[in-house]
């Protein structure tokens, strides 16, 4: 079977993409390891590795994360609602931080690798793609990014491979993903590490409060700002 328009090269580069992803997805699934990490099985071997060595426990976490985000299509909630119970807020969004960047860089170099020389030329003929995802300055591409990292519910993996195949850089796509993945994380790390600790419940649920507060501000300001804003402008022009 080929793919039309795609010299060989880049028609392999595809299939062992494909192959790769698909691989991975029905090995991780036949073999339990998407229930596995969101099971209280993998939450009291963390607890116990918690208790034992905190340096062993957070590398554990670590893999998980990275491996769950890269190829379990697993929501980004998940892993910092783990983080949250077993490292408590301040280690917690730390280490969850680390590791869906880490993952979304891997998956970022993947997709840029593997698929930016065949996606990206039918990507941007697509008007609304090329506005948003290939403007030549780049803001969009960033405003585009922030809001997809503010809360981490849906799953990054596939933003992320996404993402390589657009002209955003590395260095900016990796600080911008830190820093616009941070109030979302923070806001479910230390919400369950204050729902597990009575002592600083209450400071824990109202800072929780506040990123939450934040997050669906700063969300509606951008879009009343850029998609609001741009949507009159066409109309009106």
């Amino acid at each position: 079977m080929k793919i039309r328009g795609l010299n060989a090269m880049n028609r392999k580069k595809i299939w062992i993409f494909a192959v790769c992803i698909g691989a991975a997805l029905i090995i991780g699934r036949l073999s339990g390891g998407a229930e596995l990490i969101q099971s209280q099985k993998a939450a009291a071997i963390l607890e116990k590795a918690v208790e034992e060595n905190l340096l062993l426990a957070s590398g554990l976490y670590l893999l998980f994360t990275v491996f769950g985000s890269l190829f379990l299509a697993l929501p980004g909630v998940t892993f910092a609602v783990l983080a949250g119970f077993l490292f408590g807020p301040v280690l917690g969004t730390a280490l969850c931080v680390t590791a869906a960047t880490a993952g979304a860089c891997a998956a970022f170099l993947a997709g840029r690798f593997f698929l930016r020389d065949s996606i990206r030329p039918l990507a941007v003929k697509n008007r609304y793609l090329k506005k948003w995802l290939f403007d030549e300055n780049g803001r969009n591409q960033m405003f585009v990014l922030m809001i997809t990292r503010l809360i981490p519910v849906f799953p990054y993996n596939l933003q992320n491979f996404a993402y390589g195949v657009t002209d955003m850089g590395f260095v900016p796509y990796t600080v911008g993903s830190f820093l616009f993945m941070l109030p979302g994380t923070a806001m479910y790390t230390v919400g369950v590490a204050g729902l597990a600790d009575g002592k600083n419940r209450a400071l824990c649920l109202g800072i929780a409060a506040g990123l939450a507060a934040f997050a669906a501000v700063a969300g509606f300001y951008l879009k009343k700002r850029y998609v609001d804003g741009e949507s009159r402008e066409e109309t009106a022009g």
